[in-house]
């Protein structure tokens, strides 16, 4: 099968912008890196065909469309790769990728800006019969907020999150209305911080739940498949830090019911390119489950969905922009799961006494991950890299692949232990710690587990 695309700009950095590099390189696209002035030490500006600067400092740089656009020309290339965060669900990049006659991969600027919106969504899965948690549609004020909650009756909980959202940002569960002004106002900031957009919506809180998510493919001419999904019950915070495919112990007819409500909420969509479709599982009523967002964009997590199917997702999502279909991919059908993989956040961070996280910086000393059959690290430091302040914390994630929960879950824990990173605050012992956890090895956690055993 012949190159999708010619040339390609990585409109992003880190892991992910390595990531893309090298499906480019797989797929015999000629790739373009490029970088803010204060980013020009990291690994992935040393993985393209070709690497450019950016004019000016940290995020913000990454965030220049114009830039973006006016560079992707002047080098004639023909996609933009938004990778994840940044400008990857950003329907007004997409139209102006698409005015400017770049082919921007991702979903249709409709399908972004339909998800990009939280109360749309939930509309959007009202209109499809899919469950949802009890919550207002819209935008809402505090006072409305307040009512809501009031509305639940004594011991209800609520949960705030903010419109146009993602990544965990913008969100506070709160479970005493004396709580709900200071949440609130602190939420309104988060998400004018990391959105530009301060709205927020509410919903009743689900105390007790799993994360599980679909991972959705789809082509131009409306044909939709799935490659199973994932569980991402371990979090901190709202903040994933392990994700696991396909979810361990799920049970088979709840797994097909949500697996049939992606592809429903999906086709009334329009869905195309790569996606994620989001849901809860209420631990307090078996079988009963409620769609929570859709994530139009390549995952963080994308790797253990890989892993168990044996699809490359970068190189189905260039070909799938390029129109390919679903068909000429042998993706028509979900293919068969082999085994199971997890996939561990390697974080550059301090943890607070309260249980917060901040992140760290300085020099790494010392970048040696682990290796041998069935891991994988995706990361981007090197002994002497400089971390900065300006970026994401992530630094690396580690994949462990084996025939089951447990096989993968000791694997995972062996890697760990190897993994040597020095000179920066991680998160390396945390992630130990917790694999070691008897209810981890049984499967029993909800989104709640994490922060409820950090003592331990």
């Amino acid at each position: 099968m012949h190159a999708p695309f010619t040339s390609l700009l990585i409109a992003n950095r880190g892991e992910i912008a390595i990531r893309i590099a090298r499906a480019c390189a797989d797929l015999g696209i000629r790739s373009l890196a490029v970088f803010a002035e204060d980013d020009g030490a990291s690994l992935h500006t040393r993985k393209a065909d070709l690497t450019l600067p950016l004019r000016g400092r940290g995020v913000s740089a990454y965030l220049d469309m114009d830039q973006l656009i006016e560079l992707a020309l002047q080098q004639q290339c023909a996609a933009i790769h938004p990778g994840y965060g940044f400008l990857a669900e950003s329907a007004e990049f997409a139209r102006r990728c698409a005015a400017s006659g770049l082919c921007f991969i991702g979903p249709t600027p409709e399908v972004l800006a339909l998800f990009g919106n939280k109360a749309a969504a939930r509309q959007l899965a009202e209109r499809c019969g899919v469950p949802l948690v009890r919550g207002l549609n819209q935008a809402v004020s505090l006072e409305q907020a307040q009512a809501f909650m009031q509305a639940l009756g004594a011991g209800g909980a609520v949960m705030l999150k903010a419109l146009a959202g993602g990544g965990g940002r913008g969100m506070r569960a709160v479970r005493e209305a004396s709580e709900l002004p200071q949440a609130y106002a602190r939420c309104q900031s988060e998400a004018l911080n990391a959105f530009g957009n301060d709205a927020l919506y509410v919903e009743q809180l689900v105390s007790q739940a799993r994360h599980i998510e679909v991972q959705i493919i789809g082509d131009r001419e409306g044909q939709l498949s799935h490659l199973w999904e994932r569980d991402c019950s371990l979090q901190r915070r709202n903040q994933k830090l392990v994700e696991i495919a396909p979810s361990p112990g799920l049970d088979p007819a709840v797994r097909q019911a949500i697996l049939d409500a992606a592809l429903k909420l999906a086709g009334a969509a329009r869905y195309q390119g790569i996606g994620t479709f989001e849901f809860l599982l209420d631990e307090n009523a078996p079988g009963r489950f409620y769609f929570m967002e859709a994530n139009p964009r390549i995952q963080v997590e994308h790797t253990v969905s890989e892993a168990v199917t044996g699809v490359d997702l970068l190189h189905t999502q260039l070909h799938l922009s390029a129109g390919r279909t679903l068909a000429e991919l042998g993706l028509a059908q979900p293919p068969a799961l082999n085994g199971c993989a997890i996939q561990l956040r390697i974080n550059l961070e301090t943890q607070q006494a309260d249980g917060s996280v901040r992140p760290a910086a300085g020099t790494l000393t010392a970048y040696e991950p682990p290796s041998g059959p069935g891991l994988r690290v995706d990361g981007y430091g090197y002994a002497g890299y400089p971390v900065s302040l300006s970026y994401d914390s992530l630094l690396a994630k580690l994949i462990a692949h084996g025939s089951s929960y447990p096989a993968a879950l000791q694997r995972a824990y062996r890697a760990l232990c190897e993994f040597r990173l020095e000179g920066v605050a991680h998160n390396l012992h945390l992630l130990q710690n917790l694999l070691q956890l008897p209810q981890v090895a049984a499967n029993q956690v909800s989104t709640g587990f994490v922060e409820s055993h950090l003592g331990e």
